[in-house]
């Protein structure tokens, strides 16, 4: 049997957390009995620890302009509606939900996707961040941008990005992709991710790159060098940034790259795949410039230098065979 000390004493606690919520006047006793009955009916109880859950989470936030902003834009756009057959016993109990709803699921469809910047596969575009920076992304990219007082955070979930960095010593910026950070204050670098690691390549100025599982993995890179932290035994190595960042400006340059490689490469922007036999085939080098997403221009060239059957496949793909083996 419930003691009636104890349920006053929740019931009293919740009515100041409403009060101080929502900064109205106390709620009414007759207010937490509907909304104790409300709480019963399936499903609302489940629906209101997830308003919970989030409303405490998200405290902090309280003060943040845009979530202001998006509160106010809630509320205007939100208004209960009453059923005749409500009892007026629910009705104040409904008045202090509803705008407690509208918020919890603003801020629901609004949190994950604050900061967000993606792109679909083939797509490309440049965010201009607050501070200056532009970032570039490839095909397939998502990264979130978390800004705070003493530092600029890039996180690089999936694909490709090249930064070109608005310097600010007071906040270092980095960019964490995967178990790979890279710190600069003021330069140009391209970050892809990979599976287990990342490649990094400097266009201008200076970058540190971290191992953040191990942390005396670290280099420091100079222009026109590049590091793959996926490799087994990485170590910076010269290369040419102008063809690494190629896809920044529409175009894939291949220099003596194998037919394999160049194939996965271009791939990477078409919705509809490349399928090369097994085969010698595969490590012939390729040579050559290419608009991304032309797949035509691709299987043409490579089909007429090395002899190859491009075949149409079911799925929308092609498949590319020698001729001497046939289908």
């Amino acid at each position: 049997m419930s003691d009636p000390q104890s349920a006053a004493s929740v019931a009293d606690r919740e009515a100041t957390e409403w009060h101080v919520r929502l900064g109205e006047r106390p709620v009414s006793a007759d207010t937490l009995h509907a909304f104790k009955t409300w709480r019963q009916i399936a499903g609302n109880a489940e629906a209101y620890q997830k308003v919970e859950r989030l409303w405490r989470s998200t405290g902090s936030l309280s003060t943040d302009g845009d979530i202001q902003n998006l509160t106010q834009a809630t509320l205007r756009t939100s208004r209960p509606r009453m059923k005749r057959v409500w009892s007026r016993r629910l009705f104040p109990a409904a008045v202090v939900l509803v705008p407690v709803a509208a918020v919890a699921l603003a801020l629901l469809f609004w949190l994950p996707t604050r900061g967000l910047y993606e792109t679909e596969i083939g797509g490309q575009r440049v965010v201009a961040l607050d501070d200056g920076t532009q970032v570039r992304l490839d095909t397939n990219t998502r990264i979130r941008v978390r800004f705070a007082s003493g530092e600029r955070r890039i996180v690089l979930e999936q694909g490709q990005a090249l930064f070109t960095v608005a310097h600010d010593a007071t906040r270092p910026f980095r960019v964490e992709a995967g178990g790979t950070e890279v710190t600069a204050l003021g330069t140009v670098f391209d970050v892809r991710r990979e599976s287990g690691g990342a490649r990094v390549t400097l266009v201008e100025g200076s970058v540190a790159v971290t191992d953040v599982q191990a942390e005396t993995r670290n280099w420091r890179l100079t222009p026109g060098q590049q590091v793959q932290t996926s490799r087994r035994d990485p170590a910076p190595v010269a290369v040419d940034a102008a063809v690494e960042t190629s896809w920044s400006q529409g175009n894939l340059v291949f220099r003596g790259t194998p037919l394999r490689d160049a194939v996965a490469e271009v791939n990477r922007y078409l919705p509809d795949k490349i399928v090369l036999a097994a085969g010698p085939i595969s490590e012939v080098a390729v040579n050559g410039s290419f608009a991304t997403g032309d797949r035509d221009a691709f299987v043409a060239a490579v089909s007429d230098l090395f002899d190859l059957s491009a075949q149409p496949q079911p799925d929308g793909g092609v498949r590319l065979t020698a001729r001497s083996v046939g289908g």
